[in-house]
């Protein structure tokens, strides 16, 4: 089956063919630095991530390119309400954003270039836009000639007239049609301006990513994606722009766009300006990677999404399935004291193992393929996952019931599996990995430092002291600490040892009931102990 994406040009599904065989140049629109990035955000982006992802595991060669906006109203007026410069948000909010998607597996783009270091190309398209007649010059500002451009608005499916109707802001009487829009603006007292033919001022928003995408990726695009919300005006613009330039046609193969994320079911898009955001700092705090992943991925990228506690604690159950699954069979596999025994039982679970992680016409991975290649299809692909991981515990815990170990060939079977399971799994991003969120860790320190106090016999001061402490929670209405994420196991392994071992010691001392306390305690935090013969073994939910 061959991939078919949905493109907002054409409003249909086409098969995906690329300008260069086997090459992809993709441009994603970035965030503009004027406040830290949120969840709404971090939707487009992981969505984009996963389409990289599997752009790549079906063998293209992605070329990923992503802007930083660092020059605009807002960002001009945010700098002089800190009392900084552009250049000093910007960065602040550069290393921010980076860090943030690290911390949610996003791979980073192959380039990311700045609005302020393309001013020169900016210039010199303008200047070409002028010289067809396609731009006009009017006291130092420079705006777009719309009636100038045949087909001004097939991306939006909008009309001129219809435009003109919707039209939510005061019209400049310099312009020739309303809907003309700015590509260069005459320098202010006490903003940013660089030199130009029109005199000092900087460029409009829409010429950046046109200038950002020609210089890095040339003048024919394969996929440019955004969020609905760029549609129009933005993305409309680059094209009347790009083609107006380049003469190319057309400047996009293929538009992608993503749904959008809202708070609560009747409040429009989450966005900095109105303030119903939740920004990515806290929901890594307080979610694991792989729950917010499965959180986006649970949903249709096209689909408009809701950022509900439902949808959270169905999501990080689902990133839990798939985890344990992982586990209990790495623990299987690592388990040779008991001798193997190829029991009647275990033949039909491992017999269903072997055709679902095959590469069989029936199997998993042609399942997978075959809702990813219908326009990234990412809620159908994880469902085939869940079928594995089904597959992987049914198998797991038939060994269990009959408390042995595995055969040769059950064990390659299994192996391939839980093989199968995390290669498909990385192709949506997914890590497959327990780790703690902040919020556990300073949870957890804190039921430590009660302990430590209430019985310093079982649970001793002096470790307690030892271990790193996690960062604060923050204050309420604060946003999360200066790093959200790569400290928190540092922490938390250690005190989930520390009380762990010392709930061991209360049992032995026949203290049940301080043995069931810390357990249920450790269970309200996302920590799940189990006893065993060896002593304990715990993961985190």
């Amino acid at each position: 089956m061959a991939l078919r994406i949905y493109n907002t040009l054409t409003r249909r599904k086409e098969e995906f063919v690329t300008l260069a065989p086997g090459r992809v140049a993709m441009y994603v629109c970035g965030p503009n630095l004027y406040g830290p990035s949120h969840v709404g955000h971090a939707m487009s982006y992981l969505v984009f991530d996963v389409i990289r992802r599997y752009l790549e595991y079906r063998g293209y060669r992605v070329t990923h390119v992503q802007n930083f906006t660092d020059v605009e109203d807002r960002i001009i007026e945010a700098a002089r309400g800190e009392g900084t410069t552009i250049q000093a948000l910007a960065a602040r909010y550069i290393d921010r954003f980076l860090r943030e998607m690290d911390g949610l597996g996003v791979r980073r783009a192959d380039h990311y270039p700045r609005a302020t270091e393309t001013i020169p190309q900016m210039v010199q398209i303008i200047q070409e836009l002028e010289r067809r007649g396609l731009a006009y010059a009017v006291d130092g500002d420079v705006f777009y000639r719309v009636t100038a451009f045949p087909g001004y608005g097939r991306l939006s499916g909008r009309s001129l007239d219809e435009m003109q109707a919707g039209a939510r802001i005061e019209v400049d009487p310099r312009k020739e049609h309303p809907m003309d829009f700015v590509l260069w603006k005459a320098a202010k007292p006490g903003e940013p301006a660089w030199h130009s033919p029109w005199g000092p001022g900087r460029p409009g928003w829409h010429i950046e990513c046109s200038a950002m995408s020609i210089a890095m990726l040339g003048p024919q695009l394969d996929i440019h994606g955004g969020g609905q919300d760029v549609v129009f005006p933005h993305h409309e613009n680059e094209i009347a722009q790009s083609e107006g330039y380049t003469g190319r046609h057309p400047f996009v193969r293929f538009w992608v766009h993503n749904g959008l994320l809202r708070l609560t079911a009747d409040e429009e898009k989450m966005t900095r300006h109105l303030g119903n955001i939740v920004s990515i700092r806290e929901a890594l705090r307080r979610f694991h990677p792989d729950t917010i992943r499965v959180f986006v991925l649970s949903s249709h990228y096209r689909s408009p999404t809701l950022w509900s506690p439902e949808a959270l604690e169905a999501a990080a159950r689902g990133a839990e399935r798939l985890r344990t699954a992982v586990e209990n069979a790495d623990d299987l596999l690592a388990s040779t004291a008991r001798p193997a025994a190829a029991a009647a039982e275990m033949a039909r679970p491992f017999a269903e193992l072997a055709e679902a992680a095959g590469d069989g016409g029936a199997a998993i991975r042609a399942r997978f393929e075959a809702a990813m290649d219908d326009d990234f299809n990412a809620p159908g692909g994880l469902a085939s996952l869940f079928d594995l991981a089904s597959a992987v515990n049914r198998a797991v815990d038939a060994a269990a019931r009959r408390r042995a170990g595995l055969t040769e060939e059950q064990r390659e079977v299994l192996g391939r599996g839980v093989a199968r399971l995390r290669e498909l799994g990385a192709v949506l991003g997914l890590r497959l990995v327990a780790t703690a969120t902040p919020a556990q860790a300073a949870a957890l320190y804190r039921l430590a430092q009660e302990l430590s106090r209430e019985r310093p016999d079982l649970f001793d001061p002096a470790r307690l002291r030892s271990v790193p402490q996690p960062a604060p929670e923050p204050a309420a209405g604060e946003d999360a600490g200066s790093d959200p994420g790569p400290s928190a196991d540092v922490a938390f392994r250690p005190l989930v040892e520390m009380v762990a071992e010392g709930r061991v010691r209360a049992r032995r001392a026949k203290d049940w009931a301080t043995g069931d306390r810390v357990r249920a305690r450790l269970a309200e935090l996302g920590v799940l102990l189990e006893d065993t013969p060896d002593g304990f073994k715990w993961r985190v939910r």
